[in-house]
């Protein structure tokens, strides 16, 4: 009897790690393009002051520069929606790894600012899908209880691209050029794009788009956004990935070069720590959440967190507050690294503005709110990081900082209020 059973039990064992793996398998490749999607998008953090002097461009020039990659994504975000109900995860993202590798060699061969704002638009388009694609597979297999811990491991994946764009990025630059890190990452694409054809079935696909036009999908996408269950989480969107990005993926090398005067490799390691917890605390906010929920409260306190944290990176620095009341004339560098460390551990919460949209809605609609929610983080990096350029230029690097909290403490206010629920519903 019980030599019959073992095997059952081992076969029923195999069974579900088999079944895991062709499940997990296509989600976790797709990931691998958000990974990409993070690395280009972080890149110039550690290579700006080199790209400014090969393009001869200032670095709030840059910012616009970059912006235009966030408003390219923004702008994608709709028509990669419609293209994944209508023809399935496996050809969009195909067609988008091809779109990233074209952007990543005009980047790499752009002799003058047109050539790299064309790039950075073109790998805009490109990257735009590359969250939403395993998004919404996972949005459409799984319930709102799973999908919250799915979530977190596809962005904490996705953001280990940030970890290529630290020190090994940077020793990149520092020992080529930082054209050899968008020639590495034209070829990163190939070689996912090869792991796609091979893990992601051609039946695996959202629902038919049926006879619904762009515009009304457009409509449809806008009308769940502005739901009064989504407003919160999209008005929070807008700033959250926003402040992170514009940190991590430029004005934070700014500010250790200029500011605190390190070196390539040296700004790649100090950004390192908040890079880990941007990988690792996705991952262990939807741990928790699966245990232990309480998420509109989770993303308020963090989100105060993070604009404390960059409260106290411009409190640090020359003539700041912190400094004077110390009598130095700066804080140590590693005061920056510990204050950025805490605002991505801060902002790693993002995932669960993914979940609470998930949850707000019918499953039907959950893609188009999940495209609801990622265009509001682009869009939200795409204007902020436009005025961050001015504001870098008139005021100086500070008040970036400054800025950039006083943003964040609106929208956790603003989201704080807009999801709050009445007592009896409480």
């Amino acid at each position: 009897m019980t030599s019959i059973a073992a095997p059952r039990g081992q076969a029923a064992k195999c069974g579900i790690v088999r079944n895991t793996l062709l499940f997990g398998a296509p989600l976790l490749v797709l990931a691998l393009g958000h990974m990409l999607s993070n690395l280009l998008r972080t890149l110039p953090g550690v290579a700006a002051d080199v790209i400014t002097a090969d393009l001869t461009v200032s670095p709030d020039a840059l910012a616009s520069l970059i912006g235009a990659y966030h408003f390219a994504f923004a702008a994608g975000q709709i028509p990669v929606g419609v293209a994944l109900d209508r023809f399935g995860v496996r050809a969009v993202s195909l067609t988008l790894f091809a779109i990233i590798a074209v952007g990543a060699v005009l980047a790499m061969t752009a002799r003058g600012p047109s050539g790299f704002l064309i790039a950075q638009i073109i790998l805009g388009i490109g990257c735009c899908g590359m969250l939403l694609c395993p998004m919404t597979l996972a949005a459409k297999t799984l319930s709102a209880e799973k999908f919250g811990l799915w979530s977190g491991l596809i962005q904490g994946v996705g953001n280990s691209g940030m970890l290529l764009s630290a020190s090994p990025m940077a020793w990149l630059v520092e020992h080529h050029s930082w054209r050899t890190g968008f020639g590495l990452a034209a070829c990163i694409a190939a070689i996912i794009a090869i792991l796609v054809m091979l893990t992601v079935p051609k039946a695996v696909h959202t629902e038919s788009g049926g006879d619904a036009t762009l515009c009304s999908e457009a409509k449809q996408v806008i009308r769940i956004g502005a739901s009064p269950p989504l407003r919160g989480v999209i008005v929070l969107a807008f700033a959250s990935f926003a402040a992170g990005i514009a940190v991590r993926g430029l004005w934070g090398g700014v500010w250790l070069m200029e500011i605190r005067h390190l070196s390539r490799l040296e700004v790649g390691n100090a950004l390192l720590p908040m890079t880990l917890a941007l990988v690792a605390g996705p991952i262990l906010y939807g741990i928790a959440d699966r245990r232990f929920g309480h998420r509109r409260s989770v993303l308020t306190t963090t989100h105060a967190i993070a604009a404390i944290a960059l409260l106290l990176v411009a409190a640090g620095s020359p003539g700041g507050l912190l400094a004077r009341a110390t009598g130095l004339p700066m804080l140590s560098p590693s005061f920056d690294v510990f204050a950025f460390l805490l605002l991505g551990a801060a902002l790693a919460s993002q995932p669960l503005l993914f979940a609470m949209a998930r949850g707000a809605v019918p499953p039907q609609n959950a893609g188009k709110a999940l495209a609801a929610v990622n265009l509001s983080f682009f869009a939200g990096a795409a204007v902020l990081q436009f005025c961050t350029g001015p504001i870098s230029a008139s005021l100086g690097l500070a008040a970036i900082m400054l800025f950039l909290a006083a943003v964040l403490v609106v929208a956790a206010i603003i989201f704080a209020l807009l999801t709050k629920r009445p007592r009896n519903q409480g």
